[in-house]
């Protein structure tokens, strides 16, 4: 009877760990970001909505948009908030704060706010006093658990950055006092890192595999690197630690590949990548093991994006019906 008891008590756990297993868990180091120049996108409620059924649950959003923010109360949500006006906030952060986080501070987890995306030319100068005033702000208003930063391109690093140890950046007057702000207030820096564009600029000197971390001959300069997005992040990490940031964390506010539209565009190299960044973040790189948090771009396809034709062709899903561009796991 005893073996009996105990059998029966190891079958119960079977099925327990069965059930559980097949209940979607979010993946805790990827996001998604949410872009919104295209035709015929769902409510914010609905893209919410869709985040949160298939296990998503960061989200970068390009600007304070009250529509968004409002649907995201309660939706425990991690959320990257841009402003890229960088003038507003140096006319008065408090303002900024009032009017776009205390209104949804008890009910959205803002985790971090980007003072600009990209920015170049002169504005690089307005970058850091906008990180402190808006820092300040938030201090002032009992929120500093709200990190702030910028997210940058790869430009800012100067050229060749490979081996990754080559890594440093183009003007380190202008991100080394950033990197340092961002030692000393505990927050990331975010980069968008596409080895898309890599590839694409590289005049067929790119292996595609490597690309798109599939199985291709390991480079031996330093650790050795089986794929361009590890080589790409640790390079950028070079540089931080060349301007005193040796332990500023790299959050990947951007990556992807696009499934249409030019050059390597295609829904088979779109998926491959994607499916494989999603597994492969947990991991971290040669020079930073452990997750990397990193945000896919895009929850969905963008007609009205400008620029090149691929730019309109990053979304995961068609924002008509919200349908898959193609298959893709989250868990």
């Amino acid at each position: 009877m005893a073996g009996e008891g105990v059998a029966s008590v190891l079958a119960a756990t079977a099925l327990l760990i069965g059930i559980l297993a097949s209940i979607p868990t979010a993946v805790h180091s990827i996001g998604v970001c949410y872009g919104t120049h295209g035709d015929g996108l769902p409510s914010a409620a609905d893209v919410v909505q869709l985040y949160r059924s298939n296990g998503i649950n960061r989200m970068r959003i390009y600007s304070p948009d009250a529509t968004i923010l409002k649907a995201l109360r309660g939706s425990g949500i991690d959320v990257i908030v841009d402003e890229t006006d960088l003038n507003a906030l140096l006319s008065d952060a408090s303002v900024w704060v009032q009017a776009n986080v205390l209104p949804y501070k008890d009910d959205v987890k803002f985790k971090y706010i980007a003072v600009g995306n990209e920015v170049e030319g002169s504005d690089t100068q307005k970058i850091l006093p906008a990180m402190q005033k808006l820092n300040a702000a938030l201090s002032a208003a009992g929120l500093s658990n709200i990190k702030v930063s910028t997210a940058v391109k790869m430009s800012v690093l100067d050229t060749p950055s490979s081996p990754p140890s080559n890594g440093v950046f183009a003007d380190p007057s202008i991100m080394g006092p950033i990197v340092q702000f961002l030692a000393s207030t505990g927050s990331p820096l975010l980069a968008n890192i596409y080895p898309y564009f890599a590839y694409k600029g590289a005049d067929g000197n790119i292996d595609l595999n490597y690309a798109l971390f599939k199985p291709s001959p390991p480079t031996s300069n330093g650790p050795e690197y089986t794929n361009l997005f590890d080589a790409m992040t640790d390079a950028m990490y070079t540089a931080m630690e060349k301007v005193g940031g040796s332990n500023v964390p790299i959050v990947v506010s951007e990556s992807g590949w696009p499934s249409d539209g030019g050059f390597g565009a295609s829904v088979q190299n779109a998926q491959t990548y994607n499916q494989n960044l999603i597994h492969h973040v947990g991991k971290g790189t040669p020079k930073r093991p452990g997750a990397l948090e990193t945000y896919i771009f895009a929850m969905f396809n963008e007609n009205k994006k400008t620029g090149d034709e691929t730019e309109k062709h990053f979304g995961l899903f068609n924002g008509q019906n919200k349908s898959p561009v193609y298959t893709i796991r989250f868990q």
